[in-house]
Protein backbone atom coordinates (compact mmCIF):
# COMPACT_ATOMS: atom_id res chain seq x y z
CA UNK A 1 0.00 0.00 0.00
CA UNK A 2 2.55 2.54 0.93
CA UNK A 3 4.61 1.51 -2.50
CA UNK A 4 1.00 2.59 -4.15
CA UNK A 5 0.73 5.67 -2.59
CA UNK A 6 4.39 6.62 -3.61
CA UNK A 7 3.27 6.13 -6.77
CA UNK A 8 -0.01 8.05 -6.49
CA UNK A 9 1.94 10.92 -5.23
CA UNK A 10 4.15 11.55 -8.55
CA UNK A 11 1.18 10.73 -10.76
CA UNK A 12 -0.95 13.79 -8.42
CA UNK A 13 2.28 16.01 -9.27
CA UNK A 14 2.40 15.28 -12.78
CA UNK A 15 -1.52 16.42 -12.98
CA UNK A 16 -0.39 19.71 -11.16
CA UNK A 17 1.67 21.42 -13.75
CA UNK A 18 -1.57 21.24 -16.58
CA UNK A 19 -4.24 22.31 -14.04
CA UNK A 20 -1.94 25.82 -13.05
CA UNK A 21 -1.19 26.34 -16.11
CA UNK A 22 -4.37 26.66 -17.11
CA UNK A 23 -5.10 28.51 -14.15
CA UNK A 24 -2.02 31.30 -14.95
CA UNK A 25 -3.92 31.24 -18.80
CA UNK A 26 -7.04 31.88 -17.06
CA UNK A 27 -5.55 35.26 -14.72
CA UNK A 28 -2.92 35.91 -17.25
CA UNK A 29 -0.25 35.66 -14.86
CA UNK A 30 1.90 32.68 -13.45
CA UNK A 31 2.77 34.20 -10.16
CA UNK A 32 -0.97 34.72 -9.79
CA UNK A 33 -1.56 31.18 -10.70
CA UNK A 34 1.36 30.09 -8.19
CA UNK A 35 -0.52 32.36 -5.35
CA UNK A 36 -3.56 30.67 -5.83
CA UNK A 37 -1.90 27.47 -5.96
CA UNK A 38 -0.27 28.14 -2.78
CA UNK A 39 -3.11 29.70 -0.62
CA UNK A 40 -5.06 27.23 -1.65
CA UNK A 41 -1.89 24.11 -0.67
CA UNK A 42 -1.51 26.06 2.44
CA UNK A 43 -4.88 26.10 3.97
CA UNK A 44 -5.55 22.36 2.94
CA UNK A 45 -2.34 21.67 4.59
CA UNK A 46 -3.84 23.58 7.97
CA UNK A 47 -6.36 21.49 8.26
CA UNK A 48 -5.11 18.29 8.05
CA UNK A 49 -2.45 19.89 10.53
CA UNK A 50 -4.80 21.00 12.81
CA UNK A 51 -7.36 17.55 12.59
CA UNK A 52 -4.43 15.62 13.44
CA UNK A 53 -3.64 17.42 16.74
CA UNK A 54 -0.02 17.28 16.22
CA UNK A 55 2.30 19.07 18.37
CA UNK A 56 6.14 20.17 17.01
CA UNK A 57 8.98 21.50 19.23
CA UNK A 58 10.32 24.72 20.09
CA UNK A 59 10.05 26.39 16.59
CA UNK A 60 12.38 29.72 18.65
CA UNK A 61 14.52 27.56 19.81
CA UNK A 62 14.92 25.70 16.58
CA UNK A 63 15.45 29.02 14.41
CA UNK A 64 18.25 29.67 16.98
CA UNK A 65 20.65 26.38 17.14
CA UNK A 66 20.06 25.37 13.84
CA UNK A 67 21.16 26.99 10.06
CA UNK A 68 19.22 29.57 8.15
CA UNK A 69 18.45 27.32 5.59
CA UNK A 70 16.10 25.01 7.21
CA UNK A 71 13.49 27.68 6.35
CA UNK A 72 14.53 28.27 2.62
CA UNK A 73 12.21 25.30 1.09
CA UNK A 74 8.92 27.56 0.26
CA UNK A 75 11.06 29.86 -1.55
CA UNK A 76 12.23 27.21 -3.41
CA UNK A 77 8.71 26.08 -3.62
CA UNK A 78 7.64 28.85 -5.60
CA UNK A 79 10.71 28.95 -8.19
CA UNK A 80 9.92 25.30 -8.83
CA UNK A 81 5.92 25.49 -9.18
CA UNK A 82 5.95 28.80 -10.78
CA UNK A 83 8.60 27.68 -13.55
CA UNK A 84 6.46 24.51 -14.31
CA UNK A 85 3.36 27.12 -15.37
CA UNK A 86 5.77 28.84 -17.60
CA UNK A 87 7.44 25.46 -18.66
CA UNK A 88 3.97 23.38 -19.46
CA UNK A 89 3.03 25.59 -22.65
CA UNK A 90 6.72 25.55 -23.95
CA UNK A 91 7.60 21.95 -23.67
CA UNK A 92 4.88 20.13 -23.32
CA UNK A 93 3.72 17.87 -20.45
CA UNK A 94 6.43 15.07 -20.89
CA UNK A 95 9.07 17.42 -21.27
CA UNK A 96 8.04 19.56 -17.98
CA UNK A 97 8.18 16.33 -15.90
CA UNK A 98 10.90 14.77 -17.45
CA UNK A 99 13.87 17.26 -17.52
CA UNK A 100 13.32 18.06 -14.36
CA UNK A 101 13.90 14.41 -13.03
CA UNK A 102 17.35 14.87 -14.65
CA UNK A 103 18.93 17.83 -12.17
CA UNK A 104 16.44 15.83 -9.39
CA UNK A 105 18.67 12.70 -9.86
CA UNK A 106 21.83 14.65 -10.71
CA UNK A 107 21.50 16.82 -7.39
CA UNK A 108 19.91 14.41 -5.41
CA UNK A 109 23.39 11.83 -5.84
CA UNK A 110 25.43 15.01 -4.52
CA UNK A 111 23.21 15.44 -1.68
CA UNK A 112 23.79 12.28 -0.59
CA UNK A 113 27.44 11.46 -1.65
CA UNK A 114 28.33 14.65 0.26
CA UNK A 115 25.60 14.77 3.33
CA UNK A 116 24.44 17.81 2.75
CA UNK A 117 21.22 19.83 4.19
CA UNK A 118 21.82 16.89 7.23
CA UNK A 119 20.99 13.73 5.22
CA UNK A 120 22.82 10.31 5.94
CA UNK A 121 25.87 10.68 3.41
CA UNK A 122 26.31 7.31 1.13
CA UNK A 123 29.45 7.04 -1.12
CA UNK A 124 28.47 7.07 -4.65
CA UNK A 125 29.39 4.11 -6.35
CA UNK A 126 30.66 2.36 -9.59
CA UNK A 127 26.14 1.48 -10.26
CA UNK A 128 25.20 5.30 -9.52
CA UNK A 129 27.93 6.28 -12.28
CA UNK A 130 26.60 4.00 -14.94
CA UNK A 131 22.80 4.68 -13.57
CA UNK A 132 23.83 8.35 -14.85
CA UNK A 133 25.00 7.38 -17.93
CA UNK A 134 21.69 5.25 -18.88
CA UNK A 135 19.59 8.02 -17.72
CA UNK A 136 21.09 10.82 -20.08
CA UNK A 137 20.62 8.42 -22.71
CA UNK A 138 17.15 8.04 -22.15
CA UNK A 139 16.74 11.71 -21.93
CA UNK A 140 18.54 12.17 -25.15
CA UNK A 141 16.05 9.45 -26.51
CA UNK A 142 12.57 10.49 -24.75
CA UNK A 143 13.44 14.32 -25.57
CA UNK A 144 16.08 14.99 -28.41
CA UNK A 145 15.17 11.37 -30.81
CA UNK A 146 11.98 12.01 -30.33
CA UNK A 147 11.04 15.52 -31.23
CA UNK A 148 13.91 15.52 -34.04
CA UNK A 149 10.93 15.78 -36.54
CA UNK A 150 8.99 18.42 -34.86
CA UNK A 151 12.23 20.33 -35.39
CA UNK A 152 13.03 19.47 -38.98
CA UNK A 153 9.88 20.99 -39.94
CA UNK A 154 10.71 24.55 -39.46
CA UNK A 155 13.04 26.66 -41.54
CA UNK A 156 16.60 27.37 -41.37
CA UNK A 157 16.49 30.79 -39.30
CA UNK A 158 13.05 29.55 -37.33
CA UNK A 159 14.31 26.14 -36.79
CA UNK A 160 17.43 27.59 -34.89
CA UNK A 161 15.86 30.40 -33.13
CA UNK A 162 13.12 27.67 -32.06
CA UNK A 163 15.70 24.95 -30.45
CA UNK A 164 17.53 27.53 -28.53
CA UNK A 165 14.41 28.89 -27.41
CA UNK A 166 13.82 24.92 -26.63
CA UNK A 167 16.89 24.33 -25.31
CA UNK A 168 17.14 27.64 -23.00
CA UNK A 169 13.76 26.03 -21.20
CA UNK A 170 15.24 22.66 -20.91
CA UNK A 171 18.02 23.76 -19.38
CA UNK A 172 16.24 25.83 -16.83
CA UNK A 173 14.17 22.57 -16.23
CA UNK A 174 16.89 20.42 -15.16
CA UNK A 175 17.78 23.38 -13.11
CA UNK A 176 14.68 23.36 -11.13
CA UNK A 177 14.60 19.95 -11.13
CA UNK A 178 18.06 20.06 -8.75
CA UNK A 179 16.19 23.06 -6.75
CA UNK A 180 13.34 20.49 -6.46
CA UNK A 181 15.80 17.59 -4.93
CA UNK A 182 17.18 20.59 -2.03
CA UNK A 183 13.67 21.32 -1.31
CA UNK A 184 12.83 17.97 -0.46
CA UNK A 185 15.82 17.30 1.40
CA UNK A 186 15.33 20.90 3.38
CA UNK A 187 11.85 20.24 4.57
CA UNK A 188 12.91 16.72 5.21
CA UNK A 189 15.20 18.54 7.59
CA UNK A 190 12.65 20.71 9.34
CA UNK A 191 10.20 18.14 9.42
CA UNK A 192 12.69 15.88 11.38
CA UNK A 193 13.60 18.70 13.09
CA UNK A 194 9.61 19.96 14.10
CA UNK A 195 9.35 16.31 14.59
CA UNK A 196 6.21 16.39 12.68
CA UNK A 197 5.98 15.89 9.09
CA UNK A 198 3.07 17.91 8.18
CA UNK A 199 4.32 21.30 10.02
CA UNK A 200 6.80 21.31 8.09
CA UNK A 201 4.73 20.98 4.73
CA UNK A 202 2.59 24.06 6.13
CA UNK A 203 5.87 26.23 7.01
CA UNK A 204 7.01 25.49 3.65
CA UNK A 205 3.58 26.69 2.24
CA UNK A 206 3.46 29.68 4.14
CA UNK A 207 6.68 30.65 3.50
CA UNK A 208 6.07 30.23 -0.24
CA UNK A 209 2.97 32.30 -0.14
CA UNK A 210 4.15 35.03 1.56
CA UNK A 211 7.08 35.33 -0.73
CA UNK A 212 4.85 35.44 -4.04
CA UNK A 213 2.47 37.48 -2.04
CA UNK A 214 5.30 40.11 -1.86
CA UNK A 215 6.88 39.60 -5.00
CA UNK A 216 3.03 40.50 -6.71
CA UNK A 217 3.05 43.47 -4.38
CA UNK A 218 6.22 44.81 -5.39
CA UNK A 219 6.37 44.03 -9.35
CA UNK A 220 2.71 43.48 -10.58
CA UNK A 221 0.33 44.94 -8.11
CA UNK A 222 -2.12 45.28 -10.70
CA UNK A 223 -2.51 41.61 -11.53
CA UNK A 224 -3.79 41.03 -8.58
CA UNK A 225 -7.57 42.46 -10.35
CA UNK A 226 -7.14 39.57 -12.55
CA UNK A 227 -8.27 36.90 -10.14
CA UNK A 228 -11.24 38.53 -9.85
CA UNK A 229 -13.82 36.51 -12.31
CA UNK A 230 -12.48 33.18 -11.40
CA UNK A 231 -15.43 32.56 -9.73
CA UNK A 232 -16.89 31.34 -13.03
CA UNK A 233 -13.86 29.14 -13.71
CA UNK A 234 -14.60 25.33 -13.64
CA UNK A 235 -13.34 24.27 -9.96
CA UNK A 236 -10.67 21.98 -11.10
CA UNK A 237 -8.60 25.18 -11.98
CA UNK A 238 -8.58 25.31 -8.01
CA UNK A 239 -6.95 22.16 -6.90
CA UNK A 240 -3.71 22.45 -8.21
CA UNK A 241 -2.33 23.48 -4.69
CA UNK A 242 -4.32 20.43 -2.67
CA UNK A 243 -2.65 18.04 -5.44
CA UNK A 244 0.78 20.16 -4.38
CA UNK A 245 -0.01 19.66 -0.69
CA UNK A 246 -0.76 16.07 -1.29
CA UNK A 247 2.83 15.51 -2.97
CA UNK A 248 4.56 17.24 -0.43
CA UNK A 249 2.91 15.58 2.91
CA UNK A 250 3.02 12.12 1.09
CA UNK A 251 6.45 12.22 0.56
CA UNK A 252 7.52 13.63 3.85
CA UNK A 253 5.00 10.84 5.35
CA UNK A 254 6.89 7.98 2.94
CA UNK A 255 10.44 8.82 3.76
CA UNK A 256 10.51 7.57 7.44
CA UNK A 257 8.80 4.79 5.74
CA UNK A 258 10.33 2.85 3.44
CA UNK A 259 13.18 5.21 2.75
CA UNK A 260 14.25 8.17 0.56
CA UNK A 261 15.41 6.56 -2.23
CA UNK A 262 12.14 4.67 -3.36
CA UNK A 263 10.09 7.53 -1.84
CA UNK A 264 12.14 9.06 -5.28
CA UNK A 265 12.03 6.54 -7.44
CA UNK A 266 8.31 5.77 -6.70
CA UNK A 267 7.13 9.69 -6.92
CA UNK A 268 9.64 9.87 -10.48
CA UNK A 269 7.64 6.84 -11.73
CA UNK A 270 4.81 8.24 -11.21
CA UNK A 271 5.24 11.51 -12.44
CA UNK A 272 6.83 10.01 -15.63
CA UNK A 273 3.65 7.66 -16.06
CA UNK A 274 1.27 10.52 -14.93
CA UNK A 275 3.18 13.16 -17.96
CA UNK A 276 2.19 10.81 -20.24
CA UNK A 277 -1.69 9.92 -19.71
CA UNK A 278 -1.65 14.02 -19.02
CA UNK A 279 -0.23 13.88 -22.86
CA UNK A 280 -1.91 11.67 -24.17
CA UNK A 281 -5.26 12.16 -23.55
CA UNK A 282 -4.87 16.09 -23.45
CA UNK A 283 -6.26 16.14 -19.19
CA UNK A 284 -7.27 18.90 -18.26
CA UNK A 285 -7.47 21.39 -21.59
CA UNK A 286 -4.35 20.66 -22.28
CA UNK A 287 -2.59 20.25 -25.71
CA UNK A 288 -2.62 16.87 -26.85
CA UNK A 289 0.74 14.91 -27.74
CA UNK A 290 0.88 11.38 -28.70
CA UNK A 291 2.89 9.42 -27.12
CA UNK A 292 5.46 7.52 -29.15
CA UNK A 293 7.51 4.28 -28.91
CA UNK A 294 10.67 6.08 -29.13
CA UNK A 295 9.27 8.51 -26.10
CA UNK A 296 8.40 5.11 -23.87
CA UNK A 297 11.51 3.69 -25.16
CA UNK A 298 13.28 6.75 -23.46
CA UNK A 299 11.00 6.54 -20.41
CA UNK A 300 11.93 3.09 -20.09
CA UNK A 301 15.48 3.36 -19.71
CA UNK A 302 15.21 6.83 -17.96
CA UNK A 303 13.25 4.36 -15.07
CA UNK A 304 16.33 2.10 -15.15
CA UNK A 305 18.73 5.04 -14.41
CA UNK A 306 16.58 6.51 -11.75
CA UNK A 307 16.75 2.85 -10.46
CA UNK A 308 20.53 2.58 -10.64
CA UNK A 309 21.20 5.43 -9.20
CA UNK A 310 18.76 5.27 -6.10
CA UNK A 311 20.42 1.81 -5.06
CA UNK A 312 23.39 1.17 -6.22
Amino acid sequence: MLYFLGLFAGFILANQSPINARLGDSVKSPFISSLISFTIGTIFLAVIYFVSGQHVANMTYIAATNPWWIWFGGVIGVVYLTSNILMFPKIGAIQTIILPIMGQVFMGVIIDSLGLFGVEQVPISLIKIIGVFILFIGIYIAVVLANKKVVNKFSTTGATQTTAILNMWRIWGVFVGALSAIQQAINGRLGYLLGSAVASAVISFIIGTVIILIFILVREPHSLAKAAPLKTKPFWLFIGGILGSLFVFSTTFLVPKVGAGMTVTLGLTGSILGSMIVSQFGLWQSPKQQVTRIQIGGILFMILGVVLIKFG
